[in-house]
């Protein structure tokens, strides 16, 4: 239950010009989607292995790839992007968000530009580690931007365009990389790694068109520039009343953080309640690793082509697996938005993973069992996990980490949990090797035992510490963890900030020209015409006297005439305006003294 005084859930097409704002940020996370599938496809196409691999007559295209640099060119893009994570927090209090990822555009190009003009192993590993430290501002600061820029009701939604966009950005590299996996010259590999060269630049057009966060530069003081940041994103999506609102809201929640900070720092992270919000925040972005999604996403090509398939059916499969992936995309979304809460996706997810990854070892696992039956479920159980983590853990964790923490501190928490997920994403492209390789363990698909139950351990963890999120401002998720409501209440518990920020909105009405008060409810429901008759005629009084009839009204009514009632029931944010018209402390006749506690527990 949020607070009494909510704002309106319009529609995506109202909110049209937010979302295209949010998508055209969201594009950052394209390029991790392009470079996953390209250096996944990559270590198996021979054009590639011809030149930084070694030819071997018993692997499916005659050349294999030595582990070595098989660990390295995937787990130094996870040692730069970690790198740029850790540091993400003191550039975005400097700088913003919008230049860091301007910053981010130009390392990725230079990153891609390195790789292309090399033949050497050592200079291909530093640009994979700039290419990686663009990529760990890309993905940090486009998702603390779309989370801080979207209403309350659609932020699942507009941060999950970060899925959305990884997807689309795997497919066309899973595209690209099939078109070219035949060729034998230098341009098989070089085609793919140069796509990565259209993300940047389309971004840093793009860029120039979006508003800076409005929750960063009201932090930072520039009030008149995030008013104007909140009217771009807004649109005409609110009535000006209902914008003045989230506006106030937002004022308010923000002043509250800096007079509950002592300081502005890393340490903040780690004290008091903020603990516990960077704790769910790490614990969260970890179970993006936990649930085996970057041995996938990094091997997924070369598992299969290992496990039987040829070069070409490897390559195939990869791209109808990102192809169910996107489709996972959508249909999370849809799920997020009308279904069920972010708790709830996560704990689906988790459960449908691990039976997933159980399935797939199991099937490596039964003795007698033949080539072609194994291989088809290992086929089969890829590309159910595909759409699985896709539609619900790689839909959610990033809307519920951004969520979970404060507005202060976002840039430092989300950018130091990004490090610690890159931390674990490279301890799993180091290790994994080891486990999948033919020169190692040759584990194969029995490797799935050791997700399934990380899995099942990341269910656990959702079900008993993850509180529901799902329709709360930034600024009430701030006061939930405030009062230290536990996980299981937050659904339950109203919140006060929403209400205090309409009795602001309402006396600085006062304080100059009035405004209706029955703009203050809103008007599209039923209900609101029931309530109507009694705010009406008030309406026609200049408005320092409104409060002062409105009292009289309450006056004459008593607390259980149905007309009260319906007023207290279905509109609570006017009533309690029209009860705090009167100086009740010495009136013995007011509603407030009649109503006694009452009174407390709506406000």
């Amino acid at each position: 239950m949020s607070s009494t005084a909510t704002l309106p859930e319009t529609s995506l097409w109202a909110n049209r010009r937010c979302l295209v704002i949010c998508a055209v940020v969201a594009i950052a996370n394209m390029q991790y989607g392009l470079d996953s599938a390209a250096i996944a496809s990559l270590q198996a196409m021979p054009g590639f292995l011809r030149v930084f691999g070694y030819p071997d007559p018993n692997s499916p295209g005659g050349y294999a790839i030595g582990g070595t640099f098989q660990q390295l060119i995937g787990s130094l893009l996870t040692l730069g992007a970690f790198v740029s994570s850790l540091v993400a927090g003191a550039f975005a209090h400097f700088f913003g968000r919008k230049v860091a990822l301007w910053l981010a555009c130009l390392l990725t190009a230079v990153g891609c530009a390195i790789q292309i003009a090399t033949d050497s192993k050592a200079v291909v590993y530093l640009g994979r580690l700039v290419l990686g430290i663009g990529n760990g501002f890309l993905v940090t600061f486009s998702n603390i931007y779309t989370a801080e820029a979207a209403p309350a009701h659609l932020r699942a939604v507009m941060v999950a365009l970060f899925s959305e966009w990884v997807n689309i950005g795997s497919i066309v590299g899973a595209t690209v990389t099939n078109a070219t996996a035949t060729r034998l010259d230098k341009a098989s590999y070089r085609i793919p790694i140069g796509i990565l060269f259209v993300v940047p630049a389309v971004l840093a057009v793009g860029l120039c068109f979006v508003p800076e966060s409005p929750r960063y530069l009201l932090y930072k003081g520039r009030a008149a520039a995030a008013r104007q940041a909140l009217e771009s994103l807004r649109g005409d999506s609110l009535r000006p009343e209902e914008l003045e609102l989230e506006w106030v809201e937002m004022e308010k929640g923000i002043e509250e953080e800096k007079r509950l900070a002592g300081s502005i720092g890393p340490l903040d992270m780690y004290k008091g309640t903020e603990l516990r919000r960077t704790l769910l925040c790490y614990a969260v972005i970890a179970s993006q690793t936990g649930s085996g999604s970057w041995f996938i996403i990094s091997y997924a090509t070369y598992f299969l082509i290992v496990s039987g398939l040829t070069v070409q059916e490897g390559f195939r499969y990869s791209i109808m697996n990102t192809c169910l992936g996107l489709l996972g995309v959508n249909v999370g979304i849809y799920a997020m938005r009308h279904l069920v809460g972010r708790r709830s996706i996560l704990m689906i997810g988790a459960a449908a993973q691990g039976l997933c990854m159980l399935g797939m070892a199991v099937s490596a696992s039964v003795p007698g069992a033949g080539e072609a039956a194994r291989r088809n479920c290992l086929i089969a159980f890829t590309a159910l996990y595909q759409f699985s983590y896709n539609a619900f853990v790689g839909d959610a964790s990033y809307p519920v980490s951004t969520e979970l923490v404060s507005t202060r501190l976002r840039s430092w928490t989300v950018g130091s949990a990004i490090s610690l997920g890159y931390i674990l994403a490279w301890l799993t492209g180091f290790c994994s090797p080891y486990f999948i390789n033919p020169e190692h363990l040759n584990w194969g698909a029995k490797y799935g035992y050791i997700w399934a139950g990380s899995n099942f351990a990341c269910f656990v963890f959702f079900f008993f510490f993850i509180p529901e999120l799902k329709g709360r401002t930034l600024e009430e998720i701030d006061e939930l963890f405030a009062r230290r409501i536990s996980a299981w209440k937050f659904q339950s518990t109203p919140t006060r900030i929403g209400q205090e920020a309409l009795m602001d909105v309402q006396k600085r009405k006062d304080a100059g020209e009035a405004m209706p008060m029955t703009e203050l409810v809103e008007d599209r429901s039923a209900e609101t015409k029931a309530v109507a008759p009694l705010i009406s005629p008030l309406e026609a009084l200049p408005s320092r006297q409104q409060a002062g009839a409105a009292g009289a009204v309450l006056d004459l009514e008593t607390a259980n005439h149905p007309r009260t009632q319906t007023l207290r029931h279905h509109a609570p944010e006017i009533y309690d305006v029209l009860d705090d018209g009167t100086d009740d402390s010495t009136d013995p006749r007011s509603a407030r003294n009649r109503r006694g506690s009452d009174h407390d527990s709506l406000t």
